[in-house]
């Protein structure tokens, strides 16, 4: 029997059972039935239940008959459960082993690194799966860029629910502007349902993960291909502190109120002005609100026909004399 998989159940779910039950009440499926035919839509499911021996062919008179599911299933699914057995002691072989190699590392003078080490390329998500696989109780996460893949959200989806679902308690900031990425929007939508808590915030912030409140992990002067993780308790302390004071100013993710939502469309038009007026380029000021340089030259285009003017000049003249800041609310 050819190996089974997801692919294989979800054909059997979906086309097999309902084409197996149709021979069944029929007594049998003829072989020249055209959809079942080389290249016909029931011929892959046709394929499978034969291979599953769940229907025979009878040659002598040009048939498919089904057969009694309960003498065919034992075949099926006891030696996947013997697999699973087999896998899961292998696991914990495998663990103990690697639990020897930790304490040989520990042991070695080159495991001294200190209290800050870098990382760089794709050693960097390894080493924070596995922080975020050992972490017992927090997870605090900053994120101010959205426009990270589907693939990378959905493993992080996979990787964040699993430590939740342990009993770690979650929150994650992002800026506003992730409020209208579709894929954020989903990857927060399945960590809430599990606990986790989502707000915004308008400001510019750096992305950061602190585990436990012993491990935080930022990135370093090469950008995203250079992460720095900081075990000294008085700077983890002080960038936890950093995070809780963005928390309180934030606003809950799934809050979609309409006076929330105005608020949120005033703090970044307030950020917006305070971009220009302090003379920062687009993408500059586009990376501070998390947005592109495009949507910000959109704002910038609001922000001229509010004050009726022409150009950056003219708007900035304008505000001037008008004695808009952007700090108004504060």
């Amino acid at each position: 029997m050819a190996e089974l998989g997801p692919e294989e159940r979800a054909l059997f779910e979906t086309v097999a059972t309902p084409l197996y039950e149709e021979t069944a009440l029929s007594g049998g499926l003829k072989e020249d039935d055209p959809r079942i035919a080389e290249g016909g839509p029931l011929r892959d499911a046709l394929d499978l239940l034969v291979s599953l021996n769940l229907l025979v062919h009878d040659q002598d008179n040009a048939i498919y008959l089904p057969v009694d599911p309960s003498t065919v299933q034992s075949h099926v699914v006891a030696p996947m459960s013997q697999r699973g057995a087999e896998l899961l002691g292998e696991s914990s072989e495998w663990a103990r082993a690697f639990a020897g190699l930790s304490q040989a590392w520990r042991r070695s003078p080159t495991a001294v690194r200190g209290p800050i080490t870098e990382f760089h390329g794709r050693a960097i998500q390894t080493f924070i799966n596995g922080a975020v696989a050992e972490a017992e109780e927090e997870l605090l996460t900053a994120q101010p860029q959205t426009g990270r893949e589907r693939a990378s959200l959905k493993a992080a989806a996979a990787r964040d629910r699993s430590a939740i679902d342990r009993g770690v308690k979650m929150r994650t900031l992002y800026q506003h502007s992730a409020r209208r990425h579709g894929l954020t929007r989903e990857y927060v939508s399945e960590v809430s349902a599990h606990g986790a808590e989502v707000r915004t915030l308008d400001e510019f912030f750096n992305r950061m993960i602190v585990i436990d409140r012993r491990l935080a992990v930022i990135p370093g002067p090469g950008g995203t291909t250079e992460a720095i993780a900081i075990q000294e308790p008085a700077l983890v302390a002080y960038l936890v502190d950093v995070f809780e004071r963005a928390w309180e100013r934030a606003r809950p993710f799934t809050n979609t109120e309409r006076s929330m939502m105005n608020d949120i469309a005033r703090e970044q038009r307030a950020m917006t002005i305070r971009m220009l007026i302090e003379g920062h380029s687009d993408p500059v000021s586009a990376k501070r609100l998390g947005v592109s340089a495009r949507t910000f030259a959109g704002y910038v285009a609001d922000l001229k026909s509010e004050y009726d003017a022409e150009t950056r000049f003219q708007l900035g003249y304008t505000m001037g004399q008008m004695g808009v800041s952007g700090r108004e609310d504060e």
